[in-house]
Order: structure tokens, then C-alpha cells, then sequence
């Protein structure tokens, strides 16, 4: 490894992965084959990185990292050159406003816009907020409905903090979009961002006094697939849930799975009814059941789940995979990515059904994202 990360030497139709640590970003490059794998990193060497994203809109090869530390504060970077060189801590600043009496102490989620919409980019900050770029990244804004909800007062955050985790635009409407974050749950805005509603009914929050608030939801994660965007699929604090109507009402999918605890969830890239988890044992031991490392997927759309364990430990495996700490490419085999706290980076090249160990030895792992070069 240099002592200065080169970035990657990578064509179309090459596969990436982008791994997030406590202690800097490592870049990944392998062949269509997705069987040998090079590093590059770390990048930001001792910052922690719980955001990284590729934006491939309107022919650009554009990484994007939010690297933070306790001293300097998080920023926003970006690589127009897969990594070799990045934009200045200063040159896109993320603050809330004064008048707000808020300050940024993460960015959890970089969200590029829909594809009619190649200079729109999102943002998911601790604590909890919506940021918007109009511009592609170069000026940002929270999105003032969010800012200023009747219900921030009442929200309070999870052991990780009170962090916006998740974004989904419709890609068919410009006026629908889902967030979800800990510990509020899934708000819903019709109207471009001006005005949020809770969309929780059915989920339950398995921690408080009432077991079904309006609001209040330890959500993890929730995804969906583009070619059918209303249907929903949600990682709970406790409880596997799908909404087949944009979050208006959810039903429990947790059949088969070793527990329904759990951070990490996955859209496959093609298949609207194939989802990817990594079940935990509990809240009070956030570690693999049965020490044995294991992704569940349902390709049935929650109906029944089936383990994945082909080259993965089954002895001793005491691991924890975070919330975007799972992701998939978008080959036509899909491959499958995932990262441990443990510093274990593992992949598979047929959609789950073999993997292999990327690397091993990283510092712990907060956030893995994959893609295809175009």
C-alpha cells in the first residue's frame, strides 16, 4: 500500500467498493469478475467517514465522503478522480443556521438526487435534518419544512444519536419523498419538503411505554427499489416490516429469521421483491446470533427468508454489521458488500450465494457502498 492513496485505476464496468471506518476511507477496485480485489487508502487517515456515495448522473464519476472528526468538526468532500486527489475541508460548508441555535456534528447520509434531476443532491446530518443542493453539491440548505417541524422538540436520539439515516425520493415524483431516522421513525412529504408527516402506523417501538406511537420509532433502515418505489422495506429497533403504499401502513414480514433485531438492509438492484439483511441478537448484544455470520435474503418479498453462509465463519463469529454498512452493486449477477466492526470486508459475486474476505484488519466499519463504473 503507498503511503499516499494514488486513487483508483478503474474502467467501465469495473466493480468499487467504498468503505466507511472510524479511522478513514479505503477504496476498492476489481474486474467485472469481482474475484481479485485492490485497496487504496486510507483516505482522511484517522477521521471517521459514515457517508461516502458515488454519483454517476449525467456522465460523472463523482465520490463523495464526509469525514469528521471531534477536533476539526465533519466536512464534505469530493473526487472527481476516483480518489487521487479531494476537494478542500472549506470548499462545500454544511451548517445549520444561527437562528436555528443547531450544530452539525455528522453527516450520515449522502443521497444523490433522481436522475432527471442530475444537479440535486441530499443530505441525512445529526442532529436530525434534511439538506438540499440544487447545484450539485457546491451550496447547501436544510430544507425548511424539516427544520422547523412542530415535533423536534419531542425527538430523541438512539444510542447512535438523533441521525437522519435513510432518503428515498420517488423517482416518478418530484413532490414524494421518505426519510427515516433514529429515534423518530418514517416521515413522508408530498409536497417537495414543506410539509412532513409520520408514517409509522404498525411499526412498534418495542422501548417505550406505548408500543405504537404516532412518532418515536427506533428506525434502522428503510429501502426500496426504483421500479416499484411505494413499497417499503424497514430494519426496526425489533420488527421487519414492509409498506406496499409508502409508508401509510406496515405489516410485520419477520418469518424465519433468527431475530428481527437488526441494522443493515440492502435492495437488491434488479429484483423489487429481494432484500438483504444481517440479523443481531438483541439490543443488549449486538452481535451475530449464534456466533455465526450470516446475511438472510428474501427474494418473495418477506414471505420466508433464507441464510447465506457459503465462506463465511459459522465458529466464534461475534460480529456486528451497521446500518449502511450493506449495499449492492449494479451488475447484472449482483454482487453483494458488507462490512464488520471487527475491520472484515466481505463480498460475494453471485448475489449472496458465495463469499469471499475482501480484507481483513481495517478499523471497524460504519459504511460500505458499491457500484458498477458506467
Amino acid at each position: 500500500m503507498p503511503d499516499t492513496p494514488a486513487g483508483l485505476e478503474a474502467r467501465s464496468g469495473d466493480a468499487v467498493i467504498m468503505v466507511g471506518t472510524t479511522k478513514g476511507a479505503f477504496l476498492f477496485r476489481s474486474g467485472a469478475a469481482r474475484d481479485e480485489w485492490e485497496m487504496d487508502g486510507p483516505h482522511f487517515p484517522g477521521e471517521e467517514v459514515y457517508a461516502i456515495a458515488l454519483d454517476q448522473r449525467a456522465g460523472r464519476r463523482r465520490m463523495w465522503a464526509a469525514p469528521g472528526s471531534a477536533f476539526y468538526g465533519t466536512t464534505l468532500r469530493s473526487s472527481d478522480d476516483l480518489g487521487a486527489t479531494w476537494s478542500g475541508k472549506e470548499a462545500r460548508s454544511v451548517k445549520f443556521p444561527e437562528a436555528s441555535d443547531l450544530s452539525l456534528a455528522r453527516i450520515w447520509q449522502i443521497r444523490p438526487g433522481r436522475d432527471s434531476e442530475p444537479e440535486h443532491m441530499f443530505l441525512g446530518v445529526e442532529p436530525t435534518c434534511l439538506f438540499e443542493s440544487t447545484d450539485g453539491g457546491d451550496t447547501w440548505a436544510p430544507v425548511d419544512g424539516f427544520l422547523k417541524h412542530e415535533h423536534r422538540p419531542k425527538w430523541t436520539p438512539g444510542a447512535g444519536g438523533l441521525c437522519m439515516h435513510t432518503i428515498l425520493p420517488d423517482p416518478s415524483s418530484e413532490a414524494r419523498m421518505v426519510v427515516a431516522f433514529s429515534t423518530g421513525g418514517v416521515y413522508r412529504t408530498d409536497d417537495g419538503g414543506a410539509t412532513w408527516r409520520p408514517r409509522n402506523h404498525g411499526v412498534r417501538a418495542e422501548f417505550l411505554p406505548d408500543k405504537h406511537p404516532e412518532f418515536g420509532q427506533c428506525v434502522h433502515k428503510v429501502v426500496h427499489h426504483p421500479s416499484r418505489p411505494e413499497r417499503l422495506f424497514l430494519q426496526n429497533h425489533w420488527g421487519l416490516y414492509r409498506s406496499d403504499n409508502w409508508g401509510d401502513s406496515w405489516q410485520d414480514i419477520a418469518n424465519g429469521v433468527p431475530s428481527d433485531f437488526g441494522f443493515a438492509m440492502a435492495m437488491h438492484p434488479h429484483d423489487a421483491d429481494s432484500v438483504y439483511i444481517v440479523p443481531l441478537e438483541g439490543d443488549f448484544f449486538r452481535c451475530t446470533p449464534e456466533a455465526k455470520l450470516r446475511v438472510y435474503r428474501t427474494r418473495d418479498g418477506g414471505a420466508s427468508w433464507e441464510a447465506l453462509s457459503r465462506g463465511l465463519p459459522q465458529e466464534n463469529a461475534y460480529e456486528t454489521v451497521l446500518r449502511d454498512a450493506l449495499d449492492t452493486d449494479g451488475a447484472e449477477t449482483a454482487g453483494v458488500y458488507f462490512g464488520t466492526r471487527s475491520g472484515k470486508v466481505y463480498a460475494s459475486a453471485d448475489e449472496g450465494a458465495s463469499w469471499t474476505l475482501v480484507r481483513d484488519g481495517l478499523p471497524p466499519v460504519v459504511c460500505v457502498k458499491a457500484a458498477t463504473l458506467a
